[in-house]
């Protein structure tokens, strides 16, 4: 109830601000246009939502495509690079299986296939693993933990895992009432808090529960 799931929002052209600005490639996304939205949305934002938000009838393959259609930007390689893209997040060998068929971390790494199939300037991830079984949160934050430090990828996170947005974030900010109480260099904000919300929040947490973070 902090905003996390709001700034995405904000952020993934799903919502447009009332106030403000927000400035994305030097444009202002509040004075876009629906079209220049939908279009800003479709080729330059990747967004992995909570729930998996599969198409039950599709493969893996043909969900990953999904967003090329939407882009309009199919061409002969499609199938190939979605296939690659299936392989990076360890399911090379699901490619045609249906969602009933996958565990709940596979299919969210499905989701995230997806988020990458379009070639998005930033990948958006709302709570990634928060509706996986605890068993099955590593295997997902292994191959974030691989698009942010092997890759180089641009993530903005909304996490409960401190000791994972220590390991992989660059900065962090805290929310309260849809408010930043703290941002700055994840490590420093982690270990050395300044706020003393944020300092009281962290010193009750467990090492593997995360606050209110977004990278």
């Amino acid at each position: 109830g902090s905003g996390k799931s709001t700034l995405l929002n904000l952020l993934g052209c799903l919502d447009r601000p009332t106030a403000g600005s927000f400035l994305l490639g030097g444009e202002d996304v509040a004075k876009m246009n629906d079209d220049q939205l939908s279009e800003t949305r479709a080729k330059r934002i990747g967004f992995v939502f909570q729930s998996y938000n599969l198409l039950p009838a599709l493969t893996v393959v043909e969900n990953i495509e999904m967003p090329l259609y939407y882009g309009g930007r199919l061409d002969g390689d499609t199938r190939d690079r979605c296939v690659e893209l299936a392989k990076l997040v360890g399911l090379g060998n699901r490619l045609d299986h249906r969602p009933s068929q996958l565990s709940g971390g596979q299919q969210q790494r499905v989701a995230i296939a997806r988020a990458l199939a379009p070639n998005p300037s930033v990948l958006l991830l709302d709570e990634p693993t928060s509706a996986l079984d605890p068993e099955l949160v590593n295997e997902v934050l292994e191959v974030i933990r691989r698009l942010a430090i092997d890759d180089g990828l641009t993530m903005i996170i909304s996490t409960h895992q401190v000791r994972f947005a220590d390991e992989v974030a660059d900065r962090v900010a805290f929310l309260s009432g849809g408010s930043i109480l703290e941002e700055g260099p994840a490590h420093e904000v982690l270990t050395n808090p300044r706020h003393p919300l944020t300092a009281r929040f962290l010193s009750v947490m467990e090492a593997d529960k995360v606050p209110e973070t977004v990278r």
